[in-house]
Order: C-alpha cells, then structure tokens, then sequence
C-alpha cells in the first residue's frame, strides 16, 4: 500500500491508509471536525491515538471530503496487538501472548520491520481502537442534536446507527491481493489452497472457511469413488445399497471428528485457539432504556429479557411454524405437478414426456431456492425486531430460525417420498435435481452474477477518476472509489450453510443416488474458485476476526451426522432385501431395526468421546502455557508481599 501524508499527533508523518471511513454527504463540518479529533486524541484524553486524513474528491470535494483514511504509527499497533491479545510465535517456537515490552522474544519482529504484524490485523486493531472510542460527556453528536449520546456510548456505533457514517471498510493491498490470486484461484491446479496466505489477507474465520470447505471436498472422495460403482452395477437394485447406507454412517462421523483436530492444529499455528475471548459489547442495533451495566458499570441501553421473550415465543415462533406449514403446503403443490407429468407421460409416452417428468422437480428446486433467501431476510428482520443485546445471541437465533426452515424446505419432499410413497426411483429423481439445480444456482447467483455487475461498475469508476482534476495519487483515488460502491461481505453464514446442505443431501439419501458425492465433488471444486474470486474481486474486503473454530456450525453439522443415522437405518429397515428376512414378523424388523439404529448412535457418541479434539502435543503446549502463566502470577503476588511493608 502506498504512504501517504497525514496530520498526526505532533509532526507530519507518513502512514499507510488501512481503513476507509465515508461519512454522509450531509455532514456536517462541526461532526466531522470533533470526530476526526476525538480519533487523533491521546488515549489518555479519551481518543484513539490514529492518524487520519480526508480524501480529496476532486474540483468540487476539495479537501472538504466525505471520506476519510485512517492509519496508525508503528508503536501504536504493536501496543493494540498487545490489548487485543494477539499470540504470536516465539524464538523458542511456543506460542505466546504478545507484550510489547518483550517484544524482542518472538520471532520475524525488529525495530524497522513494518510486516511484524499482518496489515489484516493492523486493520482489526484499528477496527477494535474506532468502535471503542467512547463518549465522555457529550449528550449529542454535535452539528447532529438528533443523534444521543451518553458516557460510555460507542461513537462509531451511534454515528453508524444514525447514518452520519456510511461505513467504514478495510482496504485492499493491491499488490498483495494481486499475488495471493495468483497463487489461489488465477490458475486451476490440483493440490491445496494457500491457508495460510488467505489467512494472513483475510483473517482467521475466512480462512477456516476455505479450510473447512478444502477438507469436505478431499472427505467426499471416498464417497464418491465408492458411489460411482454402486451406481452403475446396481442402478435400479436398491438392496446392494445397504452396505453404501452403512459406509456413509461411520463416514459422516469420522469426517467431523476428523475435522475438529484439523481446526485445533489450524487455530493454534495460526495463534487463535489460546486467545482470550473479549466482553462482548452491545450489538449496533440494540436499544432500550438507559440503564447501568452490572458488570461494566458503563451507561448502556437496558432491554427487559421478559419482552425479548415474549417477542420471541408469541410472535417469532408461530410465525416460523407459519413458514414451516407454507414450505410443506408448496411441497403438496409439487406433488400434484409430479402426478400431472406422470400422467402426461403416460399419455403421450414420447421423449419430450420423458423430459417433462424432470419439470417438476426442476421447478420445486428453484422455488425452494426463492423460499430460502426471501425467509432469510425476513428471519434477519425479525430476529432483528427481537432486540438481542450481544451479536453472538442475535447470530444463534438467526442462524436457529434459518437452519430449521431450511431444514424442512429442502429436504421435507425427499422424507415424503422415502417414507410415505416409499418411491425409491422418484427419491432417486428428486434428489439429483433438487442437488444439482441448487448447486447451479448458487453458483450463479453468489459469483458469476456480482463479478460481471462489479465488472461493469468498475469500467464507470475509472472513467469518472480520469475525469477529476485532483492533486492526490490517482491509483489510490480510483481504488477508494471502487471499493467504497462494492458490496459488503455479510460473512461465511451463507457460505456454510450451502455446506450444510449439501452435507445432507450427501448423508440422508445418498444411498439411493450414490453419485450425489461425486456431484458434491465437482460443486466444491468450482466453489473453491468462484469463492476466492468473490472475496478477491466482487466484495470489500471484511474485516478480520479471530476464531479457533467454525462456531456454531459444528454442533449443526453433527446434528445432521445424527438425523443421517435414524435415516439411513429406517431406509435400510425399508430394503426388500431385509424385508424378506422377517416375513413373518414387521414387529420383530422394527425392533431390530430401532436396536441397531441406538447401537451406531451410541458407537458414534463413543467414537466422538473417544477420539480426542485436540491432540496430545497440542494439549502438552496448551497445558504448559497454563502452568506458566500460573507460575508467573504466583511470582508477581510474592513480590508484591516481599516488597509489602508488612
């Protein structure tokens, strides 16, 4: 990134723009003059201690400008890694909480070295520094009397909230940007992604992402060399699929068990797993009425849990059963459109017949994928209207209220099918449209689409900077006025719960349609490309975020590991190959059945107690680190008593 010229705290001083912050259009030079100050203040004085810089926009924007860089000295960022509890690796290779006053112990670090610390957490520090700038006494936003403030308030929160700030967005390093693509997704070739580089530009949780989804595509190999055979020797024998059933059960446990000493591995190398979890602030939405933190003591809004409840049990939860009920009464209609195709065929008995009886399903799966996305914004909406205080509360119930209407919506037709009609050659019809229509539109609807729109956006924007007549480096110019109409990344929601779907279209039905892993296959390897090139070329680019897993979405996907189960044993209980074993008794099938069904639950319960989420050296580091910490704490509290008068 390019230095640029800043007013600092004291002389002028280069600084490299890291975030960009754009400001209403109507704001007014008063606000814009106290923010910029409070920024620039000591910490000491209640500030931020940044260095920030209006951007020229040319004849008529002057230096009066709209949107702002900001940046930070040196010294600066390395005590922010140090408040926000970064880990870094040391010359004795543990990895350790950095301290600035022991700055020389870890390793890659020297006085004038400038690449000690990542510009992605050179930008989460300056993130973290702006949303905990605080207001002292101020009651209002000056030059904006209708935007309160309170002690303690979060400035850019307010300032957000009351959109005087537009947004404010991390900027890329084209250079490194340019590189990284090229080593990720400029060339197809076989092998694994760069982690590590996709972790240092975008930070922990997208790079566990592209982890996760590289380790889940390298998983459904097996699947899909095994499935392969299946299909074709035993296309329309539906009996030989019960050893495929019984493979695909201790697979989907494996794989996650699996995956969880993966991640561990992952997070501690990348210094995330011994990180301390920060208090987590109030959510930029939340209101109420003015009240004291208990814990804080900080002034904040208070909320009555007994109204967030009541929100939540007699209006979020009947308009969800609502939703539910609409999903399974549009599942009705698509049978109805099956029954009319059957018939049609039966009628004209032709090849475009033949075509037709694909109609249906082809049909359903593009309405489910418009049911989907309209239900997401409106549970957004809603858990919104919940008023949830914390971001990881509101992000639960978000993610609650979309996995079960998704749940239903996607898969509600293919339970029917299995277990009501019993009809394993429509099952086999409706799964494979249901995957590869969802697969198709995602593609587009996610990648291809946004790049060509900020394709063309991006030919506009250069054609205006040629334009102004402004003494400031064009390159930066026309980069900030890109990225600033890009969309935003809303995170890896969307991304994983593509997965996990797709997981159980994988793992509830597949042993009816073996190929659906090798179609999972061939979706991820492409996933992988237009992924990385909508995070490289279609989106700003996000903040980062530390984490040491995928979150909640590993609990999701081993619930669906356990409905997989109950699943594939009731088909196998189905088979007419183990019906024709118990003729005489249906009692003593479903009591066998029932049986076998708790035994694999419990094996597979065993096998997750059993197989260790961390592993032994890992646990030996984690231990060991515990142990000095401890000891230190212990020497600091004898020298406080040595030094104690009495």
């Amino acid at each position: 990134m390019k230095r640029v010229n800043a007013a600092g705290d004291g002389p002028e001083v280069g600084f490299n723009p890291l975030v960009v912050i754009e400001l209403a259009e109507d704001a007014k030079d008063e606000t814009k003059e106290w923010l910029v100050k409070r920024i620039m203040d000591k910490k000491e004085n209640g500030g931020a201690q940044l260095l920030v810089k209006p951007l020229p926009q040319g004849e008529k924007g002057g230096e009066n400008s709209n949107i702002y860089l900001v940046g930070a000295s040196p010294r600066r960022l390395l005590l922010g890694a140090e408040a926000g509890g970064f880990v870094k690796e040391c010359h004795d290779n543990t990895m350790r909480a950095f301290t600035y006053t022991r700055r020389n112990e870890f390793k890659h670090f020297a006085e004038d070295n400038d690449d000690f610390l990542t510009m992605t957490e050179c930008q989460y520090i300056i993130k973290r520094e702006l949303e905990n700038l605080r207001a002292k006494d101020e009651q209002t936003v000056p030059g904006h009397p209708q935007a309160k403030l309170y002690p303690g308030k979060s400035i850019m929160r307010r300032l957000q909230t009351s959109k005087i700030v537009i947004q404010f967005f991390p900027l890329h390093d084209i250079e490194e940007l340019k590189r990284l693509s090229s080593n990720w997704y400029a060339k197809v070739r076989i092998g694994y992604q760069p982690l590590d580089d996709i972790r240092r530009y975008f930070g922990e949780t997208i790079g566990l992402y592209f982890g996760f989804l590289e380790y889940f595509t390298f998983a459904l190999i097996p699947m899909a060399i095994i499935g392969i055979p299946y299909y074709l020797l035993a296309c329309e024998d539906y009996d030989k699929y019960v050893l495929f059933a019984t493979f695909n059960l201790l697979w989907s446990t494996a794989i996650l068990e699996v995956w969880k000493r993966i991640c561990s591995v992952t997070a501690y190398r990348w210094g995330t797993l011994m990180m301390k979890r920060e208090f987590e602030e109030p959510r930029p939405g939340f209101h109420g009425v003015l009240g004291v933190n208990p814990v804080t003591g900080r002034k904040e809004p208070i909320y009555s849990g007994v109204k967030r409840q009541l929100r939540i049990y007699l209006v979020s939860v009947p308009f969800v059963i609502f939703c539910l009920y609409l999903s399974l009464h549009v599942m009705m209609i698509y049978f109805d459109w099956e029954d009319m195709a059957s018939d049609f065929h039966r009628e004209h008995d032709s090849q475009f017949s033949s075509i037709m009886l694909f109609a249906p399903s082809i049909l359903y799966a593009i309405v489910i994928e418009i049911m989907n996305r309209i239900y997401r914004y409106v549970a957004e909406c809603l858990t919104s209207w919940e008023n949830h205080r914390l971001e990881s509360s509101y992000q639960n119930h978000l993610i609650l209220k979309v996995l079960v209407f998704n749940f239903l919506n996607c898969f509600s037709s293919l339970f029917y099918i299995a277990f009501v009609l019993q009809d394993m050659r429509l099952l086999r019809q409706s799964l494979a449209t249901l995957l590869i229509t969802s697969q198709i539109i995602n593609q587009f609807v996610e990648a291809l689409l946004p790049y060509w729109l900020q394709k063309r956006h991006n030919k506009k924007v250069k054609r205006n900077v040629k334009a102004l007549n402004v003494n400031v480096d064009n390159s930066l110019l026309q980069q900030i006025n890109i990225e600033k109409e890009m969309g935003s990344y809303l995170g890896t929601f969307d991304d994983y719960l593509e997965l996990f779907l797709q997981f159980g279209y994988v793992s509830l039905f597949s042993c009816v349609y073996p190929l659906a892993a090798v179609f999972a296959v061939l979706n991820n390897v492409t996933e992988i490309y237009s992924d990385a090139l909508k995070m490289c070329r279609v989106f700003k680019r996000p903040f980062s975020e530390p984490a040491a897993s995928i979150g909640v979405w590993q609990m999701a996907f081993e619930t669906m590991g356990v409905i997989s189960v109950v699943t594939n044993c009731a088909l196998i209980g189905m088979s007419p190959q183990v019906n024709a074993l118990f003729q005489d008794s249906k009692t003593e099938l479903i009591l066998i059945v029932v049986a076998v069904e708790h035994a694999l639950l419990a094996a597979k319960f065993v096998m997750a107690f059993v197989i260790p989420d961390k592993p032994r050296d890992i646990r030996m580091k984690l231990a060991r680190l515990e142990f000095e910490s401890l000891e230190a704490l212990k020497q600091k509290e004898q020298m406080k008593l040595a030094e104690s008068p009495n």
